[in-house]
Order: C-alpha cells, then structure tokens, then sequence
C-alpha cells in the first residue's frame, strides 16, 4: 500500500518547512510511500532537535565543555531548567500527527503561521470578521493608541505574548490596557478577531470588560479596562516566574479574599460557559490571568486562547493544544479534547494554589515535589484531616474558616479528575463552594481517578491517559514571564 501527502497540517519550528500528514493510499509505489515517510521523521526529528536546544537556552560548544551538555546526569536539571523570556512562550501550541505505521507524536509547532497577508488586505479581512460586534465598541485611531501608550514606550509595556505586547496607558481621563498584536500572520489576524468577538460579548463583574479596539495597517489593538490591583500571582506566590524570591515583600493575601477569589473567578467561568449565546471556553485559567481591583475583586482576564464549542458538556477534537503548563486537562493534554470541563480542570489547580500558597509548577521545590497536583495527591487521599498538612503556613484561619477551607479542598478534588465525565460543572462548583450543595463525605471524592491512579477505568485501553508524558512535559516549568501579569503591574 502506498502513501500521498496531504496539504501542510503544521509549521516546524525554526523554518524547517511544512511536514504533511501522511495518509494511506490504495494506490502508489510502496518504496515511495516508505522514502516519504523517512524524509518526514527525519524532518521531525531535526525540528525536534532544533526546538529541544531553544528550551535549553541555546548550549554551545563552551558551555559543553564547561559541564553544560546533555548528558544522563544533566536530564532532569534540563527539564526543570529556567526558559528565557525570549525563548519561549507560556502559552504554547501543540500539533498531533503520525499516522500511518509511526507512533503518535506530538510536536511542538510555532504558534504563527498560515502565511503573511498584506497589510490593506489583512485589514480589509479583519474589518469584514469584527463587523458584527464593531457598533458596540468603542473604535480608536491608531494616532490614539501612540499617544495613549507614550509611543509604546518599554515602561508602559505589562507583557508580552506570542503574537502581542500588553502596554498601559490612558485615554482622556481613562486607564486602559491596551493589547498590540505584533504578529502580520493570518493566524494572528484570526487570534485578534476571535478574541474581539468573544471578549466583547462577555459582560460580569468578574470578567475584565473590553472598550473598544483600533484596525489599522499600523497594527491591531484591543483595549480593555485597566484594573490596578495587579495579578493573583504576584499576590499569592513568594517567588517570582524565575523561582526569585520577591524583592519587594508582599502582604499575605487573607483566606477571606482568597475564597472570594475563588468564589468570584467561578462565576466568571459560569458566565463564559453559560451567560452568552455560544459557550466560551477560556483554556489559560491561571492566576496570572486573574486580575485583583483595588479593593480585591477578582477579574478574569487575558481571552486570547478562548474559543467557542457547542455547548457545555459537548466536547471536540482541537487539531492543535493550547494553554500553559501545569493547568492543561490530561484528556485535552493527550488527545486534544475541548469542553468545559478543560476550564474546570484548570479552575481546581487554581482553587488548590489558593489553599497552599504554592504555584502549579515550582522549580524551586525538592525534586519530586514540583508539580502541585502530584504533591498534593497523597494529602488529599486522608481526607478532612489532611487540610492543616496542605493549608499555606502563612494563614491562620479561625475555626468558622477551617470549614470553608474543606469545601475548597472537596472542590479543588473534585474538579482534578483525571476523568473529565466526573468533574462537575461549573454551578455545582459554585453550590459546593458556598455549602450550598453537600460535599461532607470525602469518600465521594477520594474515589475519583485524581486519588486511585492515573487513567479513568472508564476508559478503554487505547483511550487510556499516558499520564506520565503529561507530567514530563508539565515538569518543563515554561516561564510565565511572557503572558503574566498581563494588565496589573
């Protein structure tokens, strides 16, 4: 049997070209079909090779000689390595392929692609997608966005992503974030308006409101509501994306202002899966994307991976992954399935780190102990008792608050299913936070597949979650460095 390759699926990293999908043919030279197939792995195994020495922040020959290599004794100090900020993005993008007689192979792709457009027809384009929503934004000149950001001055700049900056500025008496999409891709042209359309349908106190947005050939900007309190990392967590201890000492955030951030964060997720006419799902709910105001209300924020599915509960195959380590679904991790419980995932990592102070991947932590998930699992298998064991040793809860700890921690379990069928969905999430629905039996939770072992028994044995390579790759610790604290610093 023969072989025919199929139009580009992916870009490699570093200009390698575009690696087709291989497909069975009834039709074809055998020997031909095997050459292309050679040619791709090879292809793949360079591209792999080119994206492994850009993790490891580039190790030249003088660093090798200096003990700097990838030997045994090296692999895991790699793995836990620090990334540099322009070496890689948080927010990433993740291809399958390998079909045929190949073993499925996930690579890792450059998140721009699909060609460069014009700039008059790149507008032209854009114009005709956002139409639909434009007359109920607020529209601005790019002159404004200059002046508004000092000529996009570094000092203004929050962040940065992979295909935009974030900068602060003001506009008349109005202090705005004002996001720039630096990519010319079409992709990047895509990202903008999938991310105007749904931001500008969103409407809750605890979601972080669009205003308004600037088309031009100078470049794409959206610009949101600036909100001064700052990120829920740089408030809960003592060290820095880099592992750093903070200079600048933090005041500890009380457990009542984290379980109102818990409580606020989940109906923010309850409006995106059911408070607009399409179902959003977020897929970077993280605390670096939850913005605290002034007087600490949480503000979900940063819509630029959220995409539409059909319904709650309603999941589908994603050709590519996206999201940020350490908050990826093993179900959405290893085959690329998108629903609502991807954000439920992601929302127990969250509600977990407010428990015990200590971010979802910790380099900094005693080998074993880096991924909050892992570490926590023995804990969260004794029960109620376990909660002093895991409750941040910065807090000192009275009594009355000791209960609304357990009804966190029966949540957080909850929602750390490995199997997605048994996580609840985001109103019982809600009921169970506030006590309104019954979560007093720990059995009910340490039963889940998060606390018997990796892999649903509902599973079959095909669909079986690989949950080691989705530890490994967790264990990469991506620097937050580029998408963090995206409108508060």
């Amino acid at each position: 049997m023969g072989c025919i390759m199929s139009s580009s699926t992916l870009e490699a990293h570093g200009g390698a070209g575009n690696l087709g999908t291989i497909q069975a043919s009834p039709h074809g030279d055998e020997a031909e079909c095997r050459r292309r197939m050679a040619w791709s792995l090879a292809l793949l195994s360079s591209s792999a090779t080119a994206v492994r020495r850009r993790w490891r922040g580039g190790v030249g020959e003088d660093e090798r000689s200096k003990g700097g290599g990838c030997g045994s004794e090296n692999n895991h100090s790699w793995l836990l390595a620090d990334v540099r900020a322009d070496s890689l993005n948080s927010s990433f993008r993740f291809s399958f392929g390998g079909q045929a007689e190949a073993a499925a192979v996930l690579l890792l792709v450059s998140p721009e692609g699909g060609g460069v457009e014009d700039e008059g027809t790149r507008v032209d384009s854009v114009e005709r997608s956002i139409s639909p929503v434009a007359g109920s934004l607020a529209r601005f000149c790019f002159s404004e966005m200059r002046a508004a950001t000092h000529d996009f001055s570094r000092g203004r700049e929050l962040g940065r992503g992979a295909l935009s900056r974030v900068y602060r500025g003001r506009i008349g008496m109005r202090a705005v974030a004002i996001k720039r999409v630096e990519a010319r891709g079409k992709e990047s042209s895509r990202a903008f308006c999938r991310e105007l359309m749904i931001a500008s349908a969103l409407c809750h106190p605890n979601v972080v409101p669009l205003i308004g947005f600037c088309v031009d050939p100078q470049g794409l900007f959206l610009v949101y509501k600036y909100v001064s309190g700052g990120s829920l990392d740089r408030h809960l967590h003592l060290n820095d994306s880099k592992g750093r201890y903070k200079k600048k000492k933090v005041k500890v955030l009380t457990w009542e202002v984290r379980y109102n951030v818990a409580i606020g964060v989940a109906r923010a997720v309850e409006h995106l899966h059911y408070g607009t006419d399409k179902c959003v799902i977020h897929r970077d709910i993280k605390p670096s994307n939850i913005l605290l105001s002034s007087n600490r209300t949480p503000k979900l924020c940063d819509f630029g991976l959220a995409t539409w599915i059909h319904g709650p509960s309603l999941p589908f195959l994603c050709k590519s992954v996206k999201g940020t380590f350490g908050y990826l679904a093993p179900e959405y991790f290893q085959h690329g399935k998108l629903s609502d419980k991807t954000d439920i995932y992601a929302l127990g990592v969250v509600l977990l780190e407010l428990i015990t102070g200590r971010k979802a991947i910790d380099q900094t932590r005693p080998q074993g102990d880096e991924n909050l998930v892992l570490w926590a699992k023995p804990y969260l298998q004794q029960g109620a008792e376990a909660i002093s064991k895991l409750v941040d040793p910065r807090l000192k809860p009275s009594s009355r608050r000791w209960n609304e700890m357990s009804r966190v921690l029966q949540t957080a379990t909850a929602c750390l299913s490995n199997d997605e069928s048994a996580r609840p969905s985001i109103d019982k999430v809600i009921s169970m936070l506030q006590g309104d629905e019954t979560c007093n039996d720990w059995s009910e939770f340490t039963k889940k597949s998060l606390l018997s072992g990796y892999g649903s028994q509902s599973h079959n044995s095909s669909e079986k979650f690989d949950m080691r390579s989705h530890v490994a790759l967790a264990m990469l610790g991506v620097s937050d460095t580029e998408e963090d604290d995206l409108y508060g610093r």
